[in-house]
């Protein structure tokens, strides 16, 4: 596979070095901004990897963004979906509802161990953990 040419425009020679010079970005931000200063120069792929510590694949992926979409998609990270929520605002309140009942017999307040146990004998919390439990209430607070 043949490997394109990275020329990087005056506006955006001074825009790398200025990532890589001054200012605070995330580390991944400057790495890709010294791989295109390093394409932009004509250095090889070896080099690059040797002196930067990064995977060959990395700059591949530096490379192509830039090509296809420009330099600010090659230096910033494109923003993540994440992953949905597993329960629902209702169940959220449910625990929280749970927490300022009556507490087990037995007991004089509710611990973040029984509450979980409370909890998952709900049958739309089955599985849920202590730590969700305790942001769920931290959060609350």
């Amino acid at each position: 596979m043949r490997r394109l040419k990275v020329e990087l425009t005056d506006s955006e020679r001074q825009t790398v070095s200025a990532y890589r010079s001054k200012g605070i970005h995330p580390a991944r931000e400057v790495n890709r901004a010294h791989i295109l200063a390093a394409l932009d120069r004509g250095i090889t792929d070896q080099q690059i990897e040797q002196v930067l510590g990064v995977s060959r694949v990395v700059i591949w992926r530096t490379r192509s963004a830039y090509q296809e979409r420009g330099l600010d998609y090659a230096l910033h990270d494109v923003p993540r979906s994440g992953a949905p929520h597993r329960y629902q605002t209702a169940q959220e309140a449910e625990v929280v509802a749970l927490a300022c009942e009556q507490p087990p017999a037995g007991q004089k307040r509710w611990t973040i161990k029984t509450l979980t146990e409370a909890a998952q004998k709900r049958p739309q919390l089955g599985d849920v953990s202590r730590e969700t439990i305790r942001r769920w209430l931290k959060k609350t607070s």
